[in-house]
């Protein structure tokens, strides 16, 4: 921000894409809709999360506008000023979350992978439940990855969880989804009755309020035995063993 100060106001100067813009004001209404800065048609809240991704679509035209971005900026433009809220929109679109919102979504595929072997260690029993059932990541992740948690979490445990994405990056979201697969699957009861792919996407859409509590998720993220070695690992395996399958079909669609 401070070596490009009039950038972003350039941006908005801009013609913008008529299609990304015209899906940006598709959303609006979408996002905190009870929240009083965005409960307005035209309010000032909305005007300026127009701004932001519209800034955001023209300064990067191969994503343009992504629908998971919208939560995301509307989250920021909460806490600090529109400039900062974009600057902050590229930090995470860029570098915290890169490539996930690049076309065919390779990078969450990849993630997706990468939390399935997580979990293999912290909660095997859940694993194997989610395995034998053919319950893929992608089906129930991609919405708390690309939307970093912000249309998942009640309010007090998103504050807590994006103080920890903030100073640590992306491996916070793999520890919340991890405590959150544990949480709602852990317990063999549930996963008796979860006894198919739909009963059980159905659980992981719908996690008990008590696991999602702002308490019981940071708690039990700090105590993961996970360390920097086994993230970078997995990272590097399920990076080289995408890579020997060129031919595996990797575009996923979806509705967020």
């Amino acid at each position: 921000m401070d070596k490009h100060s009039n950038e972003y106001e350039e941006l908005l100067q801009a013609p913008g894409d008529p299609k990304c813009l015209e899906d940006i004001r598709k959303d609006l209404h979408r996002q905190f809709p009870y929240h009083e800065m965005f409960i307005r048609e035209e309010g000032l809240g909305q005007q300026e999360l127009f701004s932001v991704l519209k800034a955001y679509s023209v300064l990067n035209p191969k994503v343009g506008y992504f629908q998971a971005q919208a939560p995301v900026a509307a989250f920021l433009l909460m806490h600090m000023p529109a400039v900062q809220a974009f600057w902050c929109l590229v930090s995470i679109s860029d570098k915290y979350l890169s490539g996930y919102y690049n076309p065919g979504l390779e990078v969450l595929q990849r993630d997706g992978d990468i939390l399935h072997a997580l979990l293999r260690r912290t909660a095997p029993a859940v694993h194997r439940h989610l395995v034998k059932h053919k319950v893929e990541p992608v089906l129930y992740a991609t919405e708390w990855f690309l939307c970093a948690l912000t249309r998942t979490l009640p309010w007090d445990s998103l504050l807590r969880v994006w103080d920890c994405f903030l100073c640590e990056g992306v491996k916070v979201l793999f520890k919340a989804a991890l405590v959150i697969l544990a949480g709602a699957l852990g317990p063999a009861k549930v996963r008796k009755r979860a006894c198919g792919l739909c009963e059980t996407l159905e659980v992981l859409r719908h996690p008990p309020e008590s696991v999602l509590g702002e308490e019981y998720l940071v708690y039990h993220m700090q105590r993961l035995n996970l360390t920097e070695e086994d993230f970078e690992f997995e990272h590097q395996r399920q990076t080289a063993r995408r890579r020997a399958m060129p031919n595996r079909s990797r575009s996923i669609e979806t509705s967020l």
